[in-house]
């Protein structure tokens, strides 16, 4: 049986530690071991999002699909990751199972061609795709807990449902195979020196959504605490998945 493995579902998507010693040089995003991942290049992918297109045009008669959005600190995160991820997968002699796609990430969001964002998200993507994962792992009663409180944040539980009565729907296929992902994507950053800049804390990378662009399952990746970074109204590849449908992003 070949091994199951992890693909992105929500954008592209990171970081740990605390910034401290020399890692604290000014207009630094993030660091990965050695590698530093500039303010300049965050400014340049901002700049370049928000003079973008607008998204993919509606078929005649529809409705105009509105741009998501994405935040600084996802652009953040997307960078990040994608250093983790191409560090782990030459360490470990992975392989991605699909091949990046970035025309049409960059047909999707509207961007310009030769777009940076759209071809580290589709390389991203691709990278994930090849990072083994292992059993689904069943959520605890904590794990739900939290779970449910999101969605009720989120708008998408009604407040008066209860954890036991929303686990029944909740815990299958595709909550526990986001689990295990969680578990899986945590261990390989875990084993990198990432640094985050305090102004991008805290960082998570959604493994799971709920329809209303909710994180429902994140890995976090960086300290806690508060970011004070400004939001960036651009497009974000985060797709909305229903926490009760089967799971198509683990193959197995």
């Amino acid at each position: 049986m070949r091994a199951r493995r992890l693909v992105a579902v929500a954008s592209v998507a990171v970081g740990l530690v605390a910034l401290a010693g020399c890692r604290t040089e000014p207009g630094v995003a993030a660091y990965v071991g050695d590698h530093r991942i500039a303010e300049s290049t965050v400014d340049g992918i901002v700049a370049e999002l928000a003079a973008a297109s607008p998204a993919a045009q509606a078929a005649p008669g529809e409705p105009a699909a509105e741009r998501p959005q994405i935040r600084r600190t996802q652009i953040v995160s997307t960078l990040v990751l994608h250093e983790v991820c191409q560090r782990v997968s030459a360490d470990k002699g992975y392989r991605a199972q699909t091949p990046p796609e970035p025309e049409r990430v960059r047909q999707q969001l509207g961007l310009a061609p030769g777009s940076v964002y759209a071809q580290r998200s589709a390389e991203l993507n691709s990278c994930l795709s090849g990072l083994p994962i292992g059993s689904p792992v069943a959520p605890t009663q904590e794990e739900l807990t939290e779970l449910v409180t999101a969605g009720k944040t989120a708008g998408v539980i009604p407040a008066e449902v209860t954890v036991e009565q929303a686990a029944s729907q909740l815990d299958g296929e595709q909550l526990r195979n986001a689990l295990a992902a969680k578990k899986a994507l945590g261990e390989a950053v875990s084993g990198y020196d990432v640094t985050v800049n305090p102004r991008y804390r805290p960082l998570e990378f959604p493994v799971l959504s709920f329809n209303s662009n909710a994180a429902a399952v994140s890995v976090p990746l960086g300290e806690p605490g508060t970011g004070a970074v400004t939001d960036v109204t651009t497009p974000e590849p985060l797709p909305s998945v229903e926490p009760a449908e089967p799971s198509e992003p683990v193959d197995s």
